[in-house]
């Protein structure tokens, strides 16, 4: 792991939230992360499916990891999801976030969530820097 994405996994080491909902980090690298979470019986709706939030939930920590992986701060500015299909109790969620762009102290993420390899959820996150001043 590079110096880096060091503080990117102190950052997620420390994030009480992620750990509570069972988020594990697969792949971690500036602009890049992996991360997933299976879904749990106190995570799905009266639907019978996952709650929204804990998909969101997912998609900004994997957000979260790959933004932060340069070293420097950064928090999110704006960010959305779009659903594609619903999860279910038990099924293994896997996020995957990849930068789009980085320019002066913004940046713009792309997540997609899937499950078993089928895109369930789309996300984008809009990045801050709290350091960096190009």
């Amino acid at each position: 792991m590079t110096a880096e994405c060091r503080s990117a996994r102190e950052m997620f080491d420390a994030d009480v939230a992620s750990q509570a909902l069972g988020i594990e980090l697969r792949e971690l690298a500036p602009g890049r992360a992996v991360a997933s979470m299976t879904v749990g019986e106190t995570m799905v709706n009266g639907h019978g499916i996952t709650h929204g939030g804990f998909v969101f939930a997912l998609a900004d920590t994997a957000f979260a990891l790959a933004c932060n992986g340069y070293g420097e701060p950064a928090v999110a500015a704006r960010a959305d999801i779009r659903f594609l299909a619903p999860t279910r109790l038990g099924d293994e969620l896997v996020a995957e976030a990849v930068e789009r762009e980085r320019y002066g102290r913004n940046g713009i993420y792309d997540v997609t969530v899937r499950v078993r390899g089928r895109s369930v959820a789309e996300f984008r996150g809009d990045s801050r820097s709290l350091t960096r001043s190009r």
